[in-house]
């Protein structure tokens, strides 16, 4: 067996509890005559917020050719959570439910939780009828992520591409919020798709401005219906063989369009509300589906709004595809493309080389990240 390493690691700030239950200095002012019996000197200690810190001791997997210590760790992929528990599937494809170690959770961490979707996990088997534990989660190559309550929330992690669904009526169409996933798939290096669906329901010619848009910047768009059944074939090809989220808002048909590519998922899918026109939640967390075909589909919940996770308000323009080119031709290398004089990105826009919604989506997104960052 290797040695163990030690590692010093903060923990979670509710997990230290409050060291001085009074106010010594108000209840002596209150009461002179206790001076007298109060202590002289008091020891002050680093257990408060100086100190959050434990020493964490990561033992590696037992060198052993027994039969017990050769199958006490092993690898999976984190298929759905919830809470505590996870379903976990091993190499050969049986599905695990396992718990998060109680270290795993402890660690001090801007996520909501430690472990998503999608996560490479190493688990160690339960003994005398215990659940197995997920002790560690291996590097993710890509995240998609979003700011929840001041917390990192993790959506899904380790996938190639990320199908963005956008309705074309019932809900309304919201490009926003589109952009806003392209942003974030630009920045954890995921290759997005624009799908909108449901255009059964107004005038196909009504969606080319916007579906030209996106597919001169290269992004594959693709318009379905799953009444029927319009561009699921092509949508089923471009998902074949690689790990796929689908994201977007609530009501759009995330779920349905799964069902259209794999017809014996079997997912709950709901009408939009006929007061609200917004979509009601009947997928409330990620799952992780693997195909026949070797790839696998991620349906997430659906969103109302997508706050983005610490991006710079610099880095905005660098992830618009359409403003990269007249961006490089600005006088100020740190323009801003809002106020500037000979700004490359303005000008273009003023000559209709640049989507003006696409431009002023820039300007709103890099905005909202200053407001952000602003005490």
């Amino acid at each position: 067996m290797g040695k163990p390493r030690k590692h010093r690691v903060e923990l979670r700030k509710n997990r230290v509890a409050r060291r001085r239950t009074g106010d010594l200095t108000r209840a002596l002012d209150g009461n002179p005559d206790a001076l007298a019996d109060a202590v002289a000197g008091e020891r002050l200690t680093g257990k408060g917020d100086l100190t959050r810190k434990r020493t964490v001791v990561e033992r590696p997997p037992p060198e052993s050719d027994s039969g017990a210590d050769a199958t006490a760790v092993w690898r999976g992929r984190v298929l759905q959570v919830h809470g505590l528990e996870s379903r976990v599937q091993d190499a050969a494809g049986r599905i695990v439910r396992c718990t998060t170690s109680r270290v795993l959770r402890s660690l001090s961490s801007a996520e909501r939780h430690p472990v998503v979707a999608g996560d490479d996990v190493i688990v160690r088997r339960g003994g005398a009828g215990g659940a197995d534990l997920i002790q560690a989660v291996e590097p993710r190559r890509t995240v998609l992520c979003r700011s929840s309550r001041g917390q990192r929330h993790v959506i899904v992690a380790n996938v190639a591409r990320l199908v963005i669904v956008a309705s074309a009526a019932e809900p309304a169409l919201k490009a926003g919020l589109i952009d806003r996933f392209l942003l974030a798939a630009e920045s954890s290096g995921i290759r997005p798709l624009v799908c909108i669906n449901k255009i059964d329901l107004v005038d196909r010619a009504g969606l080319v401005p916007l579906a030209g848009v996106y597919s001169r910047m290269g992004y594959p768009v693709v318009l379905c219906s799953t009444i029927d059944g319009t561009g699921i074939t092509r949508l089923r090809h471009l998902v074949a063989g690689r790990i796929t989220a689908v994201v977007g808002q609530s009501g759009v048909g995330k779920s349905s369009l799964l069902n259209a590519i794999e017809p014996d998922l079997g997912l709950a899918v709901a009408a939009v509300s006929r007061d609200t026109e917004k979509g009601r939640h009947t997928t409330t967390t990620a799952r992780l589906i693997p195909l026949a075909d070797g790839g696998a589909l991620v349906d997430t919940p659906g969103v109302r709004q997508f706050q983005l996770w610490r991006i710079v308000p610099a880095e905005v323009p660098a992830a618009f595809r359409d403003l990269r080119p007249f961006a490089n031709r600005c006088r100020f290398p740190d323009c801003t493309h809002s106020h500037e004089a000979d700004c490359a990105v303005k000008n273009a826009v003023a000559d209709g080389l640049l989507d003006t919604r696409r431009w002023e989506s820039c300007c709103h997104l890099a905005g909202s990240m200053d407001d952000e960052e602003s005490p």
